[in-house]
């Protein structure tokens, strides 16, 4: 038995790959193009480890693809790959129809062809998991209740827009072909390994290096914030027992306003690494806000937790403390993905208001 992931040293997925092989012995085959937020060195521990086979490769190359089910005959695809930063969508959206859209179609299709040919129990245990975001629905009023897995798709941005694509693509090949597939719509996830141009990991590093906190608008955007390793076992949660068409959402229950967070991320590190020249608020510095920005995301989680039994484990006191820790034991880590690059992206992408 094996399961074949895509996205696989990405943010979520290195963390779902590591967290997978932590609690079950089942190898997985994960396949990752490697771009700017592939980062090969969060699955470090699991060099020479025969239950992961990393192949670097492109989720819109088919023949890739189809080599690797026809090789590995995987039981599932759990579908991670994704351009996900809504600020990179906007400077530049056509990388995000690229991955997002035609590269979960082809994956579609590979999958499609792959299980049409098994038979028996191999057929009908055979499961194709997408890995979505709660930004497909667009955003919420003060007093509007969360987001459930029935309300309508408003994306606002190019890359829920793509993300909304890839849902209605999976559903169709559902309900068309009987591909047998579940999704799962999350919210914000931090945590380890996360690429530090998403809010609470670039508030750690800029905050550390005496850098300006960048904060979008008035800063009271809402999020509903999951810890990763939460998702990650949601996620095992669904392939295991969620009903075949079927959308969960995965939610952290912790709604928290953006500026809250940047506050509380600044409170924690004045306890773990105090600065001599003061607090770390001083350091906040509010820009002019992102086109279109969201106002407010929550997620109702509670048709996951009727169906499958699942909770968060972390609240997001114990989730942000270990988070902040992890950043503060692995500067090594921060300083190597802080490419040329990424300090390019970030002097270009936040001005002052």
């Amino acid at each position: 038995m094996t399961i074949l992931v895509t996205g696989g040293a990405g943010f979520i997925g290195s963390n779902f790959v590591l967290d997978w092989l932590a609690q079950i012995d089942e190898p997985v085959v994960n396949l990752d193009a490697l771009t700017y937020a592939g980062n090969p060195e969060n699955l470090a521990s699991l060099e020479g480890d025969a239950r992961h086979i990393f192949v670097k490769g492109d989720i819109c190359d088919r023949a890739l693809v189809d080599s690797l089910l026809a090789a590995h005959q995987p039981r599932a695809i759990v579908h991670f790959a994704a351009e996900s930063h809504v600020d990179r969508s906007i400077s530049g959206p056509g990388a995000f129809m690229r991955t997002n859209v035609e590269g979960t179609f082809t994956l579609l299709e590979a999958a499609r062809a792959y299980w049409s040919a098994l038979e028996g129990d191999a057929k009908a245990g055979f499961r194709f998991h997408h890995v979505s975001t709660d930004e497909v629905y667009g955003s919420l009023k003060a007093d509007d209740p969360p987001f459930a897995e029935t309300n309508p798709y408003e994306p606002n941005s190019p890359y829920s827009a793509s993300k909304a694509a890839s849902d209605h693509l999976v559903r169709a090949w559902h309900h068309t072909y009987g591909l047998p597939v579940v999704t799962t719509n999350c919210s914000n996830n931090y945590g380890p390994y996360h690429f530090p141009e998403k809010l609470i990991p670039l508030m750690i590093v800029n905050a550390l290096a005496g850098k300006p906190l960048p904060v979008y608008g008035d800063g009271q955007q809402i999020r509903d914030w999951l810890y990763v390793t939460d998702h990650c076992s949601g996620i095992r949660a669904v392939l295991a027992g969620g009903r075949l068409g079927e959308t969960y959402n995965i939610g952290g229950w912790n709604e928290q306003a953006n500026i809250d967070i940047v506050k509380i991320v600044c409170a924690l590190l004045d306890e773990l690494r105090p600065d001599p020249a003061g607090k770390y608020e001083r350091l906040i510095t509010y820009v002019k806000d992102r086109p279109g920005h969201d106002r407010r995301y929550a997620i109702d989680a509670r048709k996951i937790e009727r169906e499958l039994g699942w909770r968060p484990a972390e609240t997001f006191q114990t989730g942000i403390r270990k988070t902040v820790q992890w950043y503060l034991d692995h500067p090594d880590w921060v300083a190597r993905v802080q490419s040329g690059a990424y300090r390019d992206w970030i002097s270009q992408q936040y001005t002052a208001a």
